[in-house]
């Protein structure tokens, strides 16, 4: 076979999500050769900001201000939860590493160390959280002090409304206003799109256009926001050359997925990750694997057919689940799609949700996935690692209801981080 066709790599990287792209960031800042493989990830449906611990118990909807004390419960309560294999300067680190990576990538976030941050959501909740986009950090000061501010809703935008937004939060904050502007260009249009109007921010022409519709709106205000449209690919520059236009602080409120701040992180890792030694197959996947008798792994990847083989020393598995395609269920069981991994879920398929679909306490199948042991190995029948280089990271592990939980970021980049670090103990030594 040519170069184009036969790979080969210490190790692969299974999925484009916030785990996949993660653990391809930390394989490579070490040194290993990495491949990875993917459809469009489940990045692209990120809010922007990183949760690490927010809700738990969920029945209780007990809400954390400091997201290293409810780890500390979770791992107490749900011994075989993922954060119960990672140390928590292992969490630390593995943050410290990704928010380097997007701050050299020109993509910044704020966090408050010790505790997480309240921001708006665009349908006028507040949402627990622990980084925030350097764009959207002004709202949480403007939210905690409930000072004068005005919210921007965009003509012909569906998914965003600053009306309900400050009507959920006018008895608590009478100082809140909105008001309807029409971005330029988009006069005669009935519907407008977020990621267009990024893309038009990014022209000075426009920006200024744009700055003369907010300029008269911010009078006796002390911040203003608008949904999340300030660049896609040069968002510091956009959002700096706004404020200084405008005169007073801005900041984003993120739209209905997918959003732009998701959008964003998928062009800064499929933008630079390359540029650090990893190999992309995007818009590919897994469609044969199989084991060697030497221990690697041979990938047969492609996008409807196999069109490449990799032979690896090692894989991580961040697949992720429904959506992401690494578990898929039928009328009668819950498998994984890749190795046909043994998935941890209810006995029976009537036990997978609860009858009230809003009971607090979340469905059972929100918690299927593999189990794993301290090294991140997915599991057999019989309890013992599948494969001694195949790990696993994201939202793919059992135990865990992220989206309730608010943990999803903080499982899938300390998740990442363990399996690289299980890897290379394995590997290296």
């Amino acid at each position: 076979m040519s170069d184009s066709e036969f790979i080969t790599c210490e190790l692969t990287v299974i999925g484009t999500g916030m785990a996949g792209m993660a653990a391809a960031l930390f394989a490579a800042n070490r040194g290993i050769s990495t491949v990875q493989v993917g459809r469009t990830g489940e990045i692209i449906f990120a809010s922007g900001v990183f949760d690490l611990m927010g809700v738990h118990p969920i029945a209780d909807k007990h809400i954390w201000q400091n997201p290293w004390a409810g780890i500390d419960a979770v791992v107490r309560d749900i011994p075989k939860h993922p954060y119960a294999r990672l140390k928590k300067e292992d969490i630390r680190s593995a943050f410290e590493e990704f928010l380097s990576f997007l701050q050299e990538a020109g993509l910044p976030y704020k966090r408050r160390m010790e505790l997480n941050a309240e921001v708006m959501t665009a349908v006028g909740t507040i949402k627990q959280t622990y980084c925030v986009p350097e764009t959207m950090w002004q709202g949480v000061a403007i939210l905690a002090a409930k000072s004068p501010c005005v919210l921007i809703d965009i003509q012909g935008l569906k998914g965003f409304s600053a009306r309900q937004i400050a009507t959920t939060f006018n008895p608590v904050w009478p100082d809140l206003r909105t008001a309807r502007i029409v971005f330029p260009g988009t006069e005669h249009r009935s519907e407008v799109f977020a990621e267009q109007m990024a893309f038009d921010l990014e022209l000075p022409q426009t920006r200024e256009k744009f700055a003369r519709l907010l300029k008269p709106l911010v009078k006796n205000v002390n911040a203003i926001g608008m949904p999340a449209i300030y660049g896609l690919y040069r968002t510091a520059e956009v959002f700096s050359d706004i404020e200084k236009r405008i005169g007073i602080p801005a900041f984003e409120i993120s739209t209905m997925p997918p959003s732009i701040p998701g959008l964003r992180l998928k062009h800064v890792f499929e933008q630079n990750l390359p540029a650090r030694g990893v190999r992309l197959f995007l818009q590919n996947q897994v469609r044969e694997a199989h084991q060697e008798s030497d221990g690697d792994f041979v990938l047969k990847v492609g996008n409807k057919q196999a069109e490449h083989t990799i032979r690896t020393k090692g894989v991580i598995l961040a697949s992720g689940r429904f959506l992401g395609r690494g578990l898929h269920a039928d009328r009668k069981r819950i498998r994984e799609t890749i190795f046909d991994l043994p998935v941890y879920q209810p006995e029976e398929r009537k036990a997978w949700h609860r009858d009230d679909f809003l009971d607090p306490r979340g469905h059972p199948i929100n918690r299927a996935g593999l189990e794993i042991d301290d090294d991140f190995h997915p599991l057999d029948s019989s309890g013992r690692p599948a494969f001694q280089t195949l790990f696993a990271a994201g939202s793919i592990l059992a135990h865990q209801d992220w989206m309730r939980m608010k943990c999803g970021s903080g499982l899938a980049i300390g998740t990442a981080f363990g399996a690289v670090q299980a890897f290379i103990r394995q590997y290296r030594r």
